[in-house]
């Protein structure tokens, strides 16, 4: 099965709030957005997003250039039937990550969730120039990614876990760090998953 087929299959046969990721409201990352001071006329792209609920918030807040990509066609339509008419106000973008290219640039970057997923350093590598490519000059990112106590699968996938040190090492050829933090996230199923989330500006 390659990672679309995964991943289609994964939001064809679980409701939302069958998959642990889920969050009814993301709080943290609604936190990152309003300490560094988003404008609400800022470029976003939620990437990885498909079924989550960021954008409800975003739009809620008043957010009017956000893009959700994500490589689950099913993820990205439960999304669109969840806002209705506000799906409009959207640009959808059904595409794997690393092979994601657009001449629209960004000034932020949100990721939740999807990084950890690349376990080899050359997905990480052509990540991370994927970010930086389609971001403006002083862009941010916002990363929220299964620290070092986290789960080692998710998905019946096996992921890749960070610390602050380890993250930041990995992003120091276009980003400097500017906070991180460690957070609890209770899943739908009564465990708990510690995710680190950091965010970093562009240097090049």
């Amino acid at each position: 099965m390659d990672n679309k087929e995964h991943w289609e299959k994964v939001y064809g046969s679980k409701s939302s709030n069958e998959v642990s990721w889920y969050q009814p409201e993301p709080q943290t990352s609604l936190l990152f957005f309003k300490e560094m001071g988003v404008p609400v006329n800022a470029a976003i792209i939620d990437a990885g997003g498909g079924d989550s609920n960021l954008v409800d918030h975003l739009l809620r807040d008043g957010y009017t250039d956000i893009t959700v990509l994500d490589i689950s066609e099913k993820a990205l339509e439960k999304t669109k039937s969840r806002l209705g008419e506000k799906a409009a106000l959207v640009k959808w973008i059904v595409a794997d990550v690393n092979f994601f290219k657009s001449e629209k640039k960004f000034d932020v970057w949100h990721d939740r969730a999807l990084l950890h997923f690349l376990n080899d350093e050359a997905a990480q590598k052509k990540y991370l120039e994927t970010v930086n490519n389609h971001l403006n000059s002083n862009g941010k990112i916002i990363i929220g990614t299964f620290s070092v106590t986290g789960p080692e699968k998710c998905s019946d996938l096996p992921v890749k876990r960070y610390s602050e040190t380890s993250l930041a090492a990995l992003v120091m050829k276009y980003f400097k760090k500017i906070k991180c933090i460690t957070v609890n996230h209770a899943t739908p199923f009564n465990t708990i998953q510690n995710f680190l989330f950091c965010s970093f500006l562009k240097t090049i």
